[in-house]
């Protein structure tokens, strides 16, 4: 009788400490860069001050948590024409990406000069 809280445990421990996705190595992160100002800055701008999609600026991704703006990145936002990247990029990429627009991104507001 004892065992089925045991064996309950055993089953979800899994579940529930599982780490978060390990971050791209030095040569990955150079090529999710260049994804993130060609690719992506074929919409967004190559300087991401804006174009076919909005801007996006540094200031406006610190509005969304790492965890939403992967979420965003991975699975497009329907009815726009942002695609998701989840067939090309996995989640430790795409919290790469939204880290850099939150911390590395040059553009600080839309206003900002680069």
């Amino acid at each position: 009788m004892h065992l089925l809280p045991l064996l309950l445990c055993a089953l979800l421990i899994p579940l529930v400490a599982q780490a978060e996705p390990q971050a791209p190595d030095a040569e990955r992160q150079a090529e999710l860069e260049t994804l993130l100002y060609q690719d992506c800055g074929s919409c967004h701008g190559m300087t991401l001050r804006g174009g076919l999609g909005p801007a996006l600026p540094r200031d406006r991704m610190n509005e969304y948590s790492v965890e939403a703006l992967s979420h965003l990145i991975l699975s497009g936002i329907p009815g726009t024409a942002m695609p998701g990247w989840g067939a090309l990029i996995d989640e430790a990429d795409a919290r790469w990406i939204a880290e850099h627009l939150q911390t590395d991104n040059p553009l600080d507001t839309v206003d900002s000069q680069e």
